[in-house]
C-alpha cells in the first residue's frame, strides 16, 4: 500500500521507519531538509521537500495515489489544512492528524479524520497505570477512550456465565484463553478455574468491571 507522512519530526520518521519496514511504499514530506537527514539511507521510501499545504508539492508527492495520510508536523493548523485536502479535495481514504490541542478535535471529527491527541493519550496512560494493577492493559484504542485488558478469572466468578460480565456499550468479552489457546465464546460460555479473559472496555467503566470482578 501507499502511504504519505507529512512532517519528519521524531514521530514522523519512526513511523515511515515502520511503515516501510512492513513494506509499504511510503513517501514523507517536509519543508525542512534537515528534517528529512533523520531517515538514513537504508530508509526504502521517498522524501519530498516542500510546504505540506502546497497542492503541487503534495501532487508531486502522489498524493492522489495514497491508501492513507498521516500529518504529524509541530502545528496543529498546518496538520488540520493538510487534512482538509487529503480528505475534501483528494478522497485519500485514510487520514490521520496530530493534535497538540485537544479542544481542536471537534474539527478533525467533521472531517472524518482520525486524531492522535499525545498530550490526552498520555493522561489516560498514566491514570490508568497508577490507578490499577488488576487488569493488564493490553492496548489503547483512539485517544485511549477504549482499552483492551485482560484478567485471570476471580474465583466468585467461575460456573457463570460471559453476559454476567457484559454491559452493552461499555463492557464487553471479546475473548477466552483457556487451556493455552484462546476462542471466542458466546453469552452462555461458562468461565472456568484459570481462565484469562480479554475485554474491550470504555475508559471511564474501568471501576465498574473492577466491581463486577469483586476487586472492588
Amino acid at each position: 500500500m501507499r502511504f504519505m507522512i507529512i512532517g519528519c519530526g521524531r514521530m514522523g520518521a519512526g513511523l515511515a521507519r515502520a511503515m516501510g519496514s512492513r513494506g509499504h511504499a511510503v513517501t514523507v514530506v517536509d519543508k525542512n531538509p534537515e528534517a528529512l537527514k533523520r531517515l538514513d539511507a537504508f530508509f526504502p521510501g521517498r522524501t519530498v521537500v516542500g510546504t505540506a499545504f502546497d497542492q503541487k508539492v503534495l501532487l508531486d508527492a502522489g498524493i492522489r495515489r495514497a491508501d492513507g495520510l498521516a500529518a504529524v508536523t509541530n502545528s496543529d493548523e498546518t496538520n488540520v489544512v493538510v487534512a482538509r485536502l487529503a480528505r475534501l479535495v483528494f478522497e485519500v481514504p485514510k487520514v490521520i492528524s496530530r493534535l497538540y490541542d485537544p479542544q481542536k478535535g471537534a474539527v478533525y471529527q467533521r472531517l472524518g479524520v482520525q486524531i492522535v491527541a499525545p498530550a490526552t493519550w498520555a493522561v489516560n496512560r498514566f491514570a490508568e497505570l497508577l490507578s490499577y494493577s488488576e487488569l493488564d492493559t493490553i492496548l489503547s484504542l483512539g485517544n485511549g477512550e477504549v482499552e483492551i485488558v485482560e484478567v485471570s478469572v476471580p474465583p466468585l466468578l467461575v460456573g457463570r456465565n460471559v453476559k454476567t460480565l457484559s454491559v452493552p456499550g461499555e463492557v464487553r468479552v471479546i475473548s477466552i484463553c483457556r487451556g493455552g489457546k484462546a476462542f471466542f465464546p458466546t453469552a452462555e460460555t461458562i468461565f472456568q478455574k484459570d481462565d484469562s479473559v480479554q475485554f474491550a472496555i470504555m475508559a471511564a467503566c474501568v471501576e465498574r468491571l473492577k466491581a463486577m470482578l469483586a476487586f472492588a
